[in-house]
């Protein structure tokens, strides 16, 4: 496993290179014809894993209030019923814009076999932070001194100085356990020396709300939904404005209005690796359908905001498998690190957020 992804690999997601002119060898019209497949699909195998679908004939999942945008919440009604209209046409009105390299860490089971499950950091010290690079200090460098001490790669005092010693033990450890060989201590490494945190005391997780509660614009909440007082607290040096805030630690999103409230906040099931950057962004492309790196999996509703040289990451909606329809994961697996790089939202967080963030949104990333 790797902390993060080679730069060199620009067609590639985690531990793979493709090349892009291959990807893909059936004709554009068939592959949209899929698209509308498996969007169709999605209504029917995602009903049981991810919560509320809204059928087709029914009432909009969102009631415009004076506080909500009306092209705002068009959009959001629009999006969801995008799956509806792409499962009815029988022309493949449904277009794959983009290729995406970050929508998937997991292998797909029938490919590579099931992915290793890696253990927590259970007990003892950790590095306290996300990442631990040359040039940091404190208690957490202490705890990876020391833990680099104890598997024979550090020999010189713990002194909580992220020093050359100390960057030159962490790429031995890399190299001799085939990771990703950076001198960067992430998620991976850390939890290959037990000093990463314990991911799930980092998670705030609020009670599922009442059927066909809203947010504060009149829009059905998803089960890992919460908004105004009953959200989480935004984390500190956030950003000030109308923003979408991504936590990495606690896995959340908030939706902020101009006026500091929290119109919306869920869980999201963010990047595995160390590859999501944090600080202030923009959101600078959309797509109502895109596919992952590998090809095998539909991103509904991708709202780009950082763009790398292998590809876009971004939010966007449950993915599902090309090949059957099948959803990668559960409503109830939101609020854990499942991907390769972008946000897995719940649907209905998916269609919120494509309303509330067009092109320039401001995105900050703590």
């Amino acid at each position: 496993m790797r902390d993060e992804w080679d730069d060199r690999q620009h067609d590639a997601g985690p531990g793979r290179r493709r090349s892009q002119s291959t990807q893909f060898s059936k004709p554009v019209e068939q592959r949209r014809r899929e698209v509308a497949l498996g969007l169709g699909l999605v209504g029917v195998l995602g009903l049981a894993a991810l919560g509320a679908v809204v059928t087709a004939g029914g009432e909009s999942s969102s009631v415009a209030t004076a506080d909500a945008p009306d092209q705002a919440l068009e959009d959001i009604d629009a999006a969801i019923d995008a799956s509806e209209q792409a499962a009815a046409a029988d022309d493949g009105l449904v277009e794959m814009v983009d290729v995406e390299l970050a929508g998937l860490a997991d292998p797909d089971p029938d490919v590579d076999g099931a992915p290793e499950e890696q253990e927590r950091s259970d007990g003892g010290c950790t590095i306290g932070a996300l990442s631990l690079r040359l040039g940091a200090t404190g208690d957490g460098v202490t705890c990876l001194q020391d833990a680099l001490a104890d598997e024979g790669y550090f020999s010189g005092t713990s002194n909580g100085e992220f020093g050359q010693s100390t960057f030159d033990a962490v790429m031995a450890y890399q190299q001799a356990e085939d990771m990703f060989v950076d001198g960067v201590v992430g998620r991976e490494t850390a939890l290959g020396l037990a000093v990463w945190p314990d991911e799930e005391s980092l998670v705030t997780r609020t009670p599922k709300p009442a059927p066909g509660a809203t947010d504060l614009w009149g829009v059905e909440l998803s089960p890992v939904g919460s908004a105004g007082d009953d959200a989480p607290p935004l984390p500190e040096n956030s950003g000030s404005g109308y923003r979408v805030v991504y936590d990495r630690a606690g896995q959340r999103v908030w939706a902020v209005d101009e006026n500091e409230r929290i119109i919306r906040s869920w869980l999201v099931s963010g990047s595995t690796y160390a590859n999501e950057i944090p600080g202030t962004h923009q959101v600078y492309s959309r797509s109502e359908m895109s596919t992952a790196w590998n090809g095998k999996a539909y991103l509904p509703n991708m709202i780009r905001w950082l763009k790398t040289e292998r590809g876009a990451i971004g939010f966007h909606g449950i993915p599902t498998k090309v090949s059957t329809g099948e959803v990668y994961q559960t409503s109830d697996e939101l609020g854990t690190r499942l991907s390769g790089g972008c946000q897995r939202q719940h649907n209905l967080d998916a269609s919120f957020l494509w309303g509330f963030a067009p092109v320039g949104t401001t995105v900050v990333v703590t």
